[in-house]
């Protein structure tokens, strides 16, 4: 089972079924092109993908859509991100995939308004990805200059392959963690899904 593989396996495997979706791979590779700091594809395309190829799945099954996190804290301006969306939109333009491109320097102009709580500035695209509800989500790739995969990974991948999906109360409010792994089962019914935690 490879949720009980040694780390350094773990991370083959992650590559092995990653790189059976020729989406997220296309999407690794244009990114990788466009020069932006920090970034890495992201959320459920990774973690997604995995669950799919676990489960006999084809391996975009499910996947609404591709995301990229950079960190560009030199220009926090709607318009210097709404410029990177649109370069990245004609690069994309023909993938059979929405590719959603965010700058995280920026959430937390926006997060509570939309989420109802408030964020601190993020200080990296990792501490971005560190605020996932879900401990399972917490998961970054991005292709190097010299080809090499960068994975973070900082909650590791075990969950990741075994199907489960475990709580991160540090800033996604509980109705958010619900809303999602609600989704998630009816999609992947295989899925172990861990409560909220109760209020200290």
């Amino acid at each position: 089972m490879t949720a009980r593989l040694p780390l350094d396996e773990q991370l083959v495997a992650l590559r092995a079924a990653l790189s059976r979706n020729d989406t997220l791979l296309e999407v690794l590779r244009r990114t990788a092109t466009l020069g932006l700091p920090g970034w890495y594809l992201t959320a459920g395309c990774l973690f997604q993908t995995v669950w799919n190829v676990v489960t006999g799945r084809p391996p975009t099954e499910g996947i609404k859509d591709y995301d990229v996190f950079y960190f560009d804290d030199g220009d926090l301006s709607w318009e210097a991100e709404d410029k990177v969306i649109r370069a990245a939109a004609d690069v994309f333009a023909d993938l059979p995939a929405e590719v959603e491109i965010r700058n995280e320097a920026r959430v937390h102009l926006w997060y509570e308004q939309k989420f109802g709580v408030p964020c601190a500035p993020y200080t990296s695209t990792e501490a971005a990805i560190d605020s996932f509800a879900a401990t399972t989500c917490c998961l970054g790739v991005r292709l190097e200059p010299d080809g090499r995969w960068r994975v973070y990974a900082p909650h590791g991948l075990s969950d990741v392959f075994g199907l489960v999906v475990r709580p991160n109360p540090v800033l996604a409010p509980r109705a958010v963690y619900e809303a999602k792994t609600e989704h998630w089962r009816r999609q992947w019914p295989d899925l172990t899904v861990l409560e909220w935690p109760a209020a200290t």
